[in-house]
């Protein structure tokens, strides 16, 4: 009896124990192995697919779903819902018509120029069910990168949106010159080139299409072409395959997202953060989707709780956009419990749980083109993503010193990269393998291969480059540091655009802030120059900016020049857009905006004049 109790007390208090050395040694333990447990679930499942004639794609559970659960709400959009039955019947009509017609085939490229409405996703449905790989185009490019993504993806059929049909009145010869046929969601075109599809599919059968036609043989084959959003140069057409948008779709389910989850999508759906992980995430958990046509700040928390929504999608600065809102009572009454997106700043990640309460926010990262992602899964703010052991024996990716100075990874007296420490910043870099494979860009051998590094640890190897500057801490948290294309080097020192907006970002009267360089003729590297929005309410000092960026930056991070903008320029993934910044430089007389220098002899940022500005330029001021 003794013995027995002793024995059930030893044990006792072993695992109590082992229990106390867990949480001061292996705090994040047990969530990093419900996490595992789910990818390698996950991963288990898509590596039968590879193995067997099964190939399940993101349509075929759609199909099923709408079998399943008919009547459930899909999705509801401007207050109208629609089942799973409404589209998949919907864009059953739509497949039947260019079934009907003739005009497309199992393989062909359609492109898809619409905003955010249902019928997107009943048209990109129902070119799926025909065999049909789709390309997102981003509503905002103009003629000429019009031009340029059809050339990408190799699309003869364009369908476009009631409301861009206008748009493309410049181009449409161009279009018919080309043999592009073009397709509008109308009932009438007043162009008579174009050919309306509301009428037709009014008449057309909502039966099923053959599943023949959608049937996918591998994983691997395309199904859709994402633009990336073109921060720079002419966008790139990233080929989407049924493999990643496999993965992008379990990406709420691996967060603990459930079949009794709202979501709402106020981000683009020619995004893939949108169409890939929002629309093909619902689909995965057979939830309900809060479609929005644009995003909307100040509607933002009015349509959570009119919708019931749990879960919302965040990307760039959409979340800062909302903490700017004035304060209102009853902020944290709502339903929303996560938030699933990148691009969160730490100080607005804190400011947003403390006006709207502790949502779980759940970094991820990764791009549209990328072998890579990585999930914040534990909700530490400022990571983007958390690795381990376990997690690198699945994923094989590397930090890499970096040369600012020549824009190019370092390398050893061999020609190999080398690693950086722990804790230090490096350029990621993620192995092209079997298991994570690199699809490239469709139209384009040069923009693929520069995507890729080779020899980087030993010959015949192949990294994907990923452009950005991470770092790994003692804890295996991953941070995002930098785009190796934002990062500018002055003064012999590398100097990190963010860290610099948020010092900015800390000052009164600024609204919002976008920091770059400019090049400055007989120096070397950039100056830093910051286009700033003022609050409404306040006014620009120079003085009280200049006491600031004094205080909190050091010398070669502080910003030069200062341009006052009414409204700062996105792209349409609410990313800020730095290249015509970056172009038009610091030129007074051909610059519109305010502009303003950093004058240490006034202790303030003083008006940039044309007089001063041909002084810079001579070199008569210390910079």
């Amino acid at each position: 009896m003794f013995f027995s109790l002793g024995w059930v007390t030893a044990l006792v208090a072993g695992i109590f124990a082992l229990h106390v050395v867990q949480q001061l040694c292996f705090p994040y333990f047990w969530k990093d192995v419900f996490y595992l447990v789910k990818v390698i679930r996950y991963g288990a499942r898509l590596e039968i697919f590879k193995m067997t004639s099964k190939v399940v794609t993101i349509i075929d559970r759609f199909v099923q779903q709408a079998e399943r659960i008919p009547t459930k709400p899909f999705l509801i959009y401007e207050g109208i819902t629609y089942t799973y039955q409404d589209i998949n019947e919907r864009s059953n009509k739509l497949a039947n018509v260019f079934l009907e017609q003739g005009t497309l085939k199992k393989g062909d490229s359609v492109a898809l120029l619409m905003n955010n409405e249902p019928d997107f996703i009943c048209v990109w449905f129902g070119l799926i069910k025909l065999g049909c790989s789709v390309a997102f185009l981003n509503t905002n490019i103009k003629s000429r990168s019009l031009l340029h993504c059809f050339n990408c993806c190799g699309a003869k059929t364009l369908v476009v949106g009631a409301d861009l049909l206008d748009s493309l009145e410049d181009i449409l010869p161009s279009f018919l010159e080309d043999s592009i046929s073009v397709w509008a969601m109308k009932n009438k075109s007043s162009h008579p080139e174009v050919q309306t599809l509301l009428d037709k599919m009014d008449q057309a059968s909502d039966k099923p299409t053959p599943p023949a036609l959608r049937a996918a043989t591998s994983l691997k084959a395309p199904t859709l072409y994402i633009f990336t959003s073109g921060t720079t140069g002419l966008p790139k057409a990233a080929v989407i395959t049924h493999l990643q948008s496999l993965k992008a779709a379990a990406g709420f389910w691996a967060y603990g997202g459930s079949e009794d989850d709202v979501v709402y999508i106020p981000l683009p759906l020619y995004h893939s953060a949108a169409s890939l992980i929002g629309v093909g995430g619902t689909i995965e958990m057979g939830a309900t989707c809060v479609l929005k046509k644009k995003f909307s700040a100040s509607q933002f928390w009015n349509d959570c709780r009119k919708y019931d929504v749990t879960i919302f999608q965040y990307i760039g600065e959409l979340c800062r956009y909302l903490c700017n809102q004035p304060k209102a009572e009853g902020e944290k009454k709502h339903k929303v419990h996560m938030g699933v997106g990148n691009g969160l700043r730490q100080d607005v990640w804190r400011e947003f749980h403390r006006r709207f309460g502790e949502i779980r926010m759940c970094e991820l990262y990764g791009s549209t083109e990328g072998n890579l992602c990585f999930m914040n899964h534990i909700g530490k703010i400022g990571a983007v993503g958390r690795s381990n052991f376990f997690y690198k024996l699945l994923f094989k990716y590397d930090l890499v010193k970096y040369d600012m100075v020549r824009d190019e990874p370092v390398r050893n007296s061999q020609g190999f990269c080398q690693h950086v420490n722990k804790g230090e910043t490096g350029l990621l870099l993620s192995k092209i393998s079997a298991s994570s494979p690199f699809f490239g860009y469709a139209g384009s051998k040069q923009l693929t291969e520069k995507k890729l590094m080779r020899n980087v640890f030993v010959k015949g190897d192949a990294y994907f480059n990923t452009g950005d500057l991470m770092a790994e801490d003692a804890e295996d948290f991953i941070c995002f540091k930098d785009r190796v294309g934002d990062t500018f080097r002055w003064k012999g020192e590398n100097v990190a655009t963010t860290e610099v907006t948020e010092v900015l970002g800390m000052v009164d009267f600024i609204q919002e802030a976008n920091v770059y360089g400019v090049e400055i003729p007989g120096n070397e590297g950039r100056a830093g120059m910051a286009a700033i929005i003022v609050r409404p309410e306040c006014e620009f000092s120079g003085k009280k900016l200049f006491d600031h960026v004094l205080n909190d930056l050091p010398g070669y991070a502080r910003p030069l020049f200062i341009r006052l903008q009414e409204s700062m320029e996105m792209t349409g993934t609410f990313k800020q857009q730095k290249f015509n910044l970056v172009e038009s430089g610091f030129n007074p007389s051909t610059i519109c905006n305010p502009l303003y220098f950093l004058d240490c002899s006034e202790k303030s940022y003083v008006p940039l004049t044309n007089k001063l500005y041909g002084s810079i330029l001579a070199g008569e001021w210390k910079l």
